[in-house]
């Protein structure tokens, strides 16, 4: 039981370097779907098997046996490899609870004052300019979805240069990438290993946005200037916008420039279906492991309460 625990524990290690191939392999959209997922199926599995670890430890001791009504004793390996493997557990347990709880009220007064913020301007359809002398733009999500781009952002930037801006925000809202960003910051309050992979998803959100708004602007250049001019018009900037509100200057730029101003990549299929397999893969041990060693976890706790022979 103990060593299928181990495996959600250790998989998520390979995670940055598939990310890093996702990024270079699948379309932005693929590898944003494909990442995310991967990322969440992880972090399910290792909370879980963090968990399990947790309660065996605490049912090795007698006072918790007593309440779980054990008559037997839990047939785990040996207390002085349960009880330390338990106590490591609860604090990475409680780190990550520690961390995801801050980082979520920071988060919600972020979006919270973003929106009050943008519900006193007037709006001219999904636009919200805010008087600042900061620069920044970013999508907005809520009901409605909203761009928010300060005066300051708009005299840095030409009237075409403006709309591509524009064209993509509103890829970020129409492709509900502030899910996605989501998603990535609570995995990566679960392992320290998915920390590099919320960078990823993050990239992969921006050159999703890229390329669906270089399709409706019908220019790429213009889009990669823009982008380009709005990221050097706001690097000595500090936004107040929440992290899962996605921005066209977040990201390393200069990368997304270089993509937007190469021809669209042609990712061959072949190691596009290879980079899915094996997230798909790490995803699946991941979780069969620990389901099936909670799974044993309760068997061997039916034992020892009694209720199935020894």
């Amino acid at each position: 039981m103990t060593a299928l625990l181990l495996i959600p524990l250790l998989l998520p290690l390979m995670m940055p370097l598939l990310a890093r191939r996702a990024l270079g392999r699948l379309a932005p959209t693929a590898a944003l779907w494909a990442l995310t997922a991967a990322a969440l199926v992880l972090a399910g599995a290792c909370v879980t098997a963090l968990g399990a670890l947790v309660l065996t430890g605490l049912l090795k001791l007698p006072v918790f046996a007593a309440l779980g009504e054990l008559v037997h004793p839990l047939r785990t390996p040996s207390r002085y490899l349960a009880l330390p493997a338990a106590a490591i557990a609860t604090g990475l347990l409680t780190i990550g609870a520690w961390t995801l709880a801050r980082s979520a009220l920071r988060q919600t007064r972020a979006f919270r004052t973003a929106h009050a913020e943008a519900d006193r301007r007037p709006t001219a359809g999904d636009l919200c300019v805010v008087d600042s002398p900061h620069p920044d733009a970013y999508a907005l999500p809520g009901r409605p979805h909203r761009i928010v781009v300060t005066t300051a952002m708009l005299r840095s930037l030409g009237p075409d240069e403006r709309d591509a801006l524009f064209a993509h925000e509103r890829a970020h809202n129409r492709g509900g990438h502030h899910f996605f960003l989501a998603a990535a910051e609570l995995a990566a309050h679960c392992h320290p290993a998915l920390r590099p992979v919320r960078t990823a998803i993050r990239l992969a959100a921006e050159r999703a946005a890229d390329e669906a708004a270089a399709t409706a602007m019908g220019d790429r250049r213009l889009l990669a200037r823009a982008i380009a001019r709005a990221a050097l018009a706001g690097q000595a900037a500090r936004s107040a916008r929440p992290d899962f509100a996605p921005a066209a200057t977040t990201g390393p730029v200069p990368q997304r420039v270089a993509a937007l101003l190469a021809a669209p990549a042609g990712h061959t299929r072949q190691s596009a279906c290879w980079i899915a397999l094996l997230l798909a893969a790490c995803a699946a041990v991941s979780a069969t492991a620990a389901t099936t060693g909670a799974i044993a976890f309760h068997h061997e706790v039916e034992i020892a309460q009694g209720e199935e022979p020894r």
